[in-house]
């Protein structure tokens, strides 16, 4: 008989419910926040288990250690509930939007050989945005007394230079914030150097680097996020997950006319879709930037001053670069291809 399992996870607890096929609740349970003791809990429920999962900071663990115990592991983004809440009712609500299928988001969860290639990233990540928000708090810092700064404030050896023109109450705290940014600079050449060994272990992360734009770094932070291309059957639905998705909008889609329905033209654009991916997007429209900036002679920048010539604004310009080079990486990758320049032509439907 199939189980449905909801699972509700706490730093020290667990709270696990089952449900029947039929929807009848049979019992639940609280466990300690420990793998031996969940597995253990886990398999002492008789039947086909398919667990449900709430998406936080240990669904990945757990999704790691109960998937080899059940036939089904789904990680999802819970919808907010009205009325009162805790652990038991959460935990029979995942199991009961599993049993009927009405799971909202669901969260792919990458194998084990992907988590060190992952955490590389994760560590990248983190350090680089430390550094952009140190340099932005320093730089606030004289802009709070009307003094336009360049790249120069941000190193030590003219760091001196620009704190004289600072008043004593203002300048122990951009001392203390180039501080900070001397102690994180070490870091971020550490964490390349981690996430490029890293990505050695992965033969594609070099075949996706010779997209145009894309490079190494950016190469391993899609590996690392996708982890498998066929999770995406068309480029529509990677350029959704990527934030470069257009979003329409339609209402009242169809009119008479010579009496027959014909479809009204009355979509209207709204933009680009909010439920993607940050860093992919951010990936990609950064690749746009490297070849609008710095790949003078390649085709996909002569497109792009072709599509400015003809009189689309830059930023459009710049999203349909963004979504070519994202069709390509995702026929690369499907195909196990480098990239051919004469192949571009093919990803001119963005």
């Amino acid at each position: 008989m199939e189980k449905y399992i909801g699972i509700d996870a706490h730093s020290q607890s667990c709270t696990l419910a089952v449900i029947g096929p039929s929807g009848k609740r049979l019992r639940s349970l609280v466990v300690e926040t420990n793998g031996k003791a969940l597995v253990e809990a886990i398999k002492n429920i008789t039947g086909e288990r398919h667990i449900c999962i709430e998406e936080g900071t240990q669904s990945a663990w757990l999704y790691e250690v109960l998937s080899p115990h059940a036939e089904e592991v789904v990680v999802t983004v819970a919808e907010k509930r009205r009325g009162q809440k805790d652990d038991e009712g959460d935990a029979f609500g995942l199991a009961e939007a599993l049993r009927v299928g009405s799971l909202g988001t669901k969260v792919y969860k990458a194998p084990r050989q992907f988590s060190g290639l992952r955490n590389a990233v994760r560590a990248y990540g983190m350090t680089v945005q430390d550094i952009v928000r140190t340099k932005n708090r320093l730089k606030a810092v004289y802009r709070s007394r009307g003094i336009l700064t360049d790249s120069d404030v941000y190193g030590g050896e003219q760091r001196s230079r620009w704190l004289t023109k600072l008043p004593p109450s203002h300048r122990r705290l951009a001392e203390s914030l180039g501080q900070q940014l001397d102690a994180l600079l070490p870091l971020e050449k550490q964490a390349e150097t981690w996430l490029r060994e890293e990505s050695k272990a992965h033969a594609i992360v070099r075949k996706i680097s010779t997209a145009p734009g894309m490079g190494a770094i950016r190469s391993a932070q899609v590996v690392a996020i996708v982890v498998s291309p066929h999770r995406f059957r068309t480029q529509r639905q990677f350029w959704s997950y990527c934030g470069l998705g257009i979003v329409r909008r339609s209402s009242s889609d169809w009119v008479r006319q010579d009496e027959r329905w014909v479809r009204a033209e009355t979509m209207q654009t709204r933009g680009l879709n909010w439920n993607r991916n940050p860093l992919m997007k951010t990936v990609f429209k950064g690749a746009a930037t490297t070849v609008i900036r710095q790949l003078g002679g390649h085709p996909l920048h002569e497109s792009y001053q072709r599509m400015l010539q003809a009189g689309i604004k830059p930023n459009l310009a710049k999203l349909t670069l963004a979504r070519r080079i994202a069709a390509a990486v995702l026929a690369m990758w499907k195909n196990g291809e480098v990239y051919d320049p004469a192949r571009s032509e093919l990803h001119k439907k963005a």
